[in-house]
């Protein structure tokens, strides 16, 4: 009596490729060799390869439809015939996509492309648009992406016949196998260009120079990246184009030093003005800011200017314009000069001013005599 490969593998008759794929996949797994040596279960697994043999190719179904037998006489049940996909146990126990066999498309996504972009501080914080000129690849105009010649096609691969792939028999102990690779001589697309186009070689782009309008958001700063969508170099074979991206790189200012949001810079002022207070003109980003330095202003002291900052990235409000006051003490008096500070340290009872230490400093001779007193 004929086998019934149906029963075999506990599938219908009209059962589909894939669900006769994953029934196989499912007893390859129980009843592999590695899995169960039991002698009977070696048999059992060698019966299921030849049931998926035959139902996986269309003309050995049809043949056992018909009551024939599609091993020829062969001994199908002896092990693997000349044409069983091997790929298809490595997928039942590494889970390899089948799917990735067959002829790949010619077109493929391009490359993303990254520019960079030098701003001044203003610009970076507050935004600018810019034209940017991009040396790319675009879609060939003559092909449209397809790199055969005006008025021909690629023609299907002769040694693989268009799957895109060739098998090879070999021997192994399971027997014999079939194993797949891209076909040399089509690279496994499955087709061959014999008349390539000659505007881009049978690419299906062209390298270019464009010019793109781009706005620059404020509050950017050195570092950062935009992301332009499609904006990239076009895919060989009409391929989707990549991004493109932006890498911000901002100058230097002689003025202020950015600190994320918050701009900083030092301010020197004479010990007179510090001592009198002063007021001064300072040239911020918003224009001329005038500046109280309020009377007894030490070195070190910050003067905040709220709101004077760079704008926040996608966010609404800026960041604070910080000033860092530096008190100037002269290096050199004239006799005048030196006269008059003279009076005002007796003035202020200041001739010699007493040392005055952070909490938990000493001076010299305080150090020295709590060393001789044991302390």
């Amino acid at each position: 009596m004929a086998k019934d490969y149906y029963a075999t593998l506990g599938v219908r008759r009209d059962a589909s490729q894939e669900e006769i794929k994953k029934a196989y996949r499912r007893l390859a797994r129980e009843l592999h060799p590695d899995v169960n040596p039991d002698p009977a279960t070696q048999e059992r697994f060698k019966e299921i390869t030849a049931a998926y043999e035959v139902l996986s190719d269309p003309q050995k179904r049809q043949m056992h439809d018909m009551g024939g037998d599609p091993f020829g006489g062969a001994g199908g049940g002896a092990g693997f015939g000349a044409g069983f996909p091997f790929s298809d146990i490595m997928d039942a126990f590494f889970g390899t996509a089948s799917a990735s066999r067959g002829p790949r498309s010619r077109a493929r996504r391009g490359r993303n492309a990254t520019i960079r972009v030098e701003l001044d501080l203003a610009e970076s914080g507050f935004g600018t648009t810019r034209e940017l000129v991009v040396d790319t690849a675009i879609l060939c105009e003559v092909c449209q992406g397809s790199g055969a010649a005006a008025g021909t096609h690629p023609d299907t691969c002769d040694m693989c016949h268009g799957r895109g792939e060739v098998s090879q028999v070999t021997r192994s102990f399971l027997g014999q196998v079939m194993t797949s690779r891209p076909c040399p001589q089509c690279g496994g697309f499955g087709s061959v260009i014999r008349h390539p186009c000659q505007e881009c070689s049978g690419d299906g782009r062209v390298r270019t120079r464009r010019t793109i309008k781009v706005r620059i958001p404020a509050g950017v700063e050195d570092g950062t990246h935009i992301q332009l969508a499609g904006e990239g170099e076009v895919g060989p074979g009409g391929g989707p184009p990549g991004d493109l991206f932006l890498e911000i790189v901002e100058r230097p200012h002689p003025t202020f030093e950015r600190r994320g949001d918050d701009l900083h810079c030092t301010v020197s002022i004479p010990m007179t003005a510090a001592a009198l207070g002063t007021s001064l003109t300072m040239e911020t980003l918003d224009g001329p800011e005038q500046i109280d330095v309020r009377p007894g202003t030490q070195s070190g002291q910050v003067i905040p200017l709220y709101a004077r900052g760079v704008q926040r990235l996608n966010e609404t409000g800026r960041g604070d314009l910080l000033i860092h006051v530096n008190v100037e003490t002269p290096l050199k008096l004239d006799p005048e000069q030196e006269e008059l500070l003279r009076k005002l340290s007796q003035l202020r009872g200041e001739e010699r001013p007493p040392g005055k230490f952070a909490p938990g400093q000493q001076g010299f001779f305080s150090r020295l005599k709590d060393a001789f007193n044991g302390r």
